[in-house]
């Protein structure tokens, strides 16, 4: 597995990016590459257990809490290219925290950061409900003010590391009449009372997601992230930042998946030559590497626009997620093509990557909710 080439981003890039993506990339080749794909969802929940304190160890976590996102790009490109599970255990450290970044709430801060950063505390974000996906505004879960606390009531389905994490960081509404101005965020440590795990949902692609449910759970007013009722405000400034490290998980996806089609056309001969050398492989192969450098180039955009310090960075993480996603898509399946029978063995790389990467065009906002995204920022007045 090779280092992501940084010649393409290299004008979105500082000197001290270019020397960190070397030793993340050198990390990812040493401890995670040999790693093979757990068999199971209970030997994945271990391995991500596993997986957060070695990366916590290496330094891995360091850019999220400096919010240097060109870095944090950086790093999900070089872990998802050699192992998707390490690069959703990165993704959930960064969703979990990053609101308790961006509150004003000290106290949190201090408690969760560092073990956070160190590998020590898991992460999880917990928001999607069964009938709150896309359309936020209707959560369902309650957060009843009573004295110095709440008591929510609820419950949480499509959890990554549901049952696992340390604490959630939890969005339910306070204000129901008020729809998504009446959402407020709060941090949950899974020891609280009330917060039951209630169920794994199984990924084809081994990954820790399930189901959590709130049952007069009470967690004091302390832990509220923000004011109440700007919950949805900074859920969504979150994903801001972040939409676009999804997309540089998509392009690592892709980077592995074109490598592994590069290497297999130039050594498998049919019809007396090498696969490489008939037209058509060499047509996909070029698309293949036009779309992830595209991809690549919308990615960094938008981090280094988040970097230079941008109050929001909507249009451009939307359309860094919406394109490098899609295009990640077609490049994998593209890739499977060119491999033929070895692309859809279980044991290959490029299988383990047809299956991890259809989910990254649903998270964090599907590629439907991107486009509509896109379009209202271009017709907010003066955005055109």
């Amino acid at each position: 597995m090779s280092s992501p080439d940084l010649s393409p981003i290299r004008p979105f890039l500082d000197a001290s990016h270019e020397g960190f993506a070397g030793s993340v990339s050198a990390f990812a080749a040493r401890e995670l590459a040999p790693r093979g794909e757990p068999a199971s969802d209970a030997d994945a929940r271990r391995e991500a257990r596993e997986l957060l304190a070695t990366m916590g160890k290496a330094g891995v976590f360091a850019p999220i809490g400096a919010a240097d996102w060109r870095s944090c790009c950086l790093a999900r490109e070089a872990l998802a290219a050699a192992s998707p599970l390490a690069d959703a255990v990165f993704a959930l450290q960064a969703l979990g925290v990053v609101p308790i970044l961006l509150s004003d709430n000290g106290a949190m801060r201090e408690r969760w950061l560092p073990p956070t950063l160190a590998g020590e505390a898991m992460a999880a974000f917990a928001m999607t409900e069964a009938g709150a996906g896309s359309d936020i505004a209707s959560l369902a879960t309650r957060a009843r003010r009573d004295g110095e606390h709440y008591v929510i009531q609820g419950s949480k389905c499509f959890i990554s590391n549901a049952g696992i994490a340390d604490y959630y960081t939890v969005f339910a509404s306070t204000d129901p009449a008020a729809g998504g101005r009446g959402v407020s965020c709060f941090v949950v440590p899974a020891d609280t009372p009330g917060l039951r795990f209630v169920a794994p949902q199984v990924l084809s692609s081994p990954h820790p997601l399930g189901e959590i449910a709130f049952e007069g759970c009470r967690v004091p007013a302390s832990h509220r992230l923000g004011e109440e009722g700007r919950g949805l405000a900074l859920g969504l400034k979150t994903l801001d930042r972040l939409r676009s490290t999804v997309g540089a998980a998509a392009c690592g996806m892709a980077a592995r998946a074109l490598e592994e089609a590069v290497r297999h056309a130039r050594a498998r001969r049919q019809f007396g030559k090498p696969l490489a050398e008939f037209q058509l492989v060499q047509e996909k192969l070029a698309r293949m590497a036009t779309e992830l450098t595209a991809a690549r180039l919308l990615v960094y955009r938008a981090a280094h626009a988040a970097d230079g310090g941008a109050e929001r960075v909507t249009l451009e993480a939307a359309m860094a997620k919406l394109y490098a996603t899609e295009a990640a898509q077609r490049i994998v399946d593209d890739a499977v093509q060119v491999l033929g029978g070895a692309g859809v063995l279980a044991a290959h790389p490029v299988d383990r990557l047809y299956r991890s990467v259809r989910a990254l065009r649903v998270y964090e906002g599907t590629s439907e909710i991107q486009h509509l995204v896109i379009a209202g920022q271009l017709l907010q007045e003066g955005r055109a």
